[in-house]
């Protein structure tokens, strides 16, 4: 059965650093793109960064979106099965429920992509007060 279980959320101060983790299990986790998303109450949820399963020469790829970009960075401990997002000078805006994704990763070779669909975890909130 997988799971994933997201931890480190709380309530920080405007300018602040908080580190989210998600932790995976019953899931070949280094085949996976891993996610971070975002839910505001009353608003859909929002895409926020994600990191690639597969390696290139340079590293895992990494993705953001743009109001997170030099604030936000998303990392992953494939040994650990862990997928981190290091949130630093946090703002108000970024109060939200923060869930993680776990995506077959596409750029893998077909056959060894994971059968199945994507996976969600549960949410942690993140509060931020100005």
């Amino acid at each position: 059965q997988v799971q994933l279980v997201e931890s480190g959320g709380g309530l920080q101060q405007a300018g602040g650093s908080l580190r989210l983790s998600c932790e995976a299990s019953g899931l070949t986790f280094g085949k996976y793109t891993m996610g971070w998303y975002r839910r505001t109450p009353g608003k859909a949820r929002e895409f926020v960064a994600n990191i690639s399963g597969s390696r290139t020469s340079t590293g895992h790829s990494t993705t953001y979106i743009g109001s997170v970009k030099g604030r936000f960075t998303i990392s992953r401990d494939n040994a650990k099965k862990t997928s981190y997002l290091q949130m630093n000078s946090l703002q108000p805006e970024d109060t939200a429920t923060y869930y993680c994704k776990a995506t077959p990763d596409p750029n893998l070779p077909a056959s060894e992509i994971p059968a199945g669909g994507d996976y969600w975890g549960k949410g942690t909130q993140v509060t931020v007060s100005s």
